[in-house]
């Protein structure tokens, strides 16, 4: 199964991740610091220009001070109730 980078399940993670880091009082900026990464990859990824890897998703949630496993937990139930 080919998922696009428009497809509801990636608008979903990048909204969560979105929603995520504006929880934490995070700026762009401030995660692509913590990640060592340019601002462009945190706008890439939240605008739907790129996907994350596993292991970038993993340095994502890490960089937003949160486990990984509960934000894919997150993610989970979150596209769940939209298959119901």
């Amino acid at each position: 199964m080919r998922d696009t980078l428009r497809s509801p399940r990636q608008i979903k993670l990048r909204k969560l991740l979105r929603d995520l880091r504006d929880k934490r009082g995070l700026t762009q900026a401030d995660v692509a610091a913590r990640l060592d990464k340019p601002q462009s990859f945190v706008a890439k990824y939240e605008g739907g220009e790129r996907r994350l890897s596993a292991i970038e998703f993993i340095d994502v949630a890490r960089a937003l001070d949160l486990d990984p496993v509960t934000v894919l937990r997150q993610l989970l139930k979150a596209l769940s109730r939209d298959a119901s």
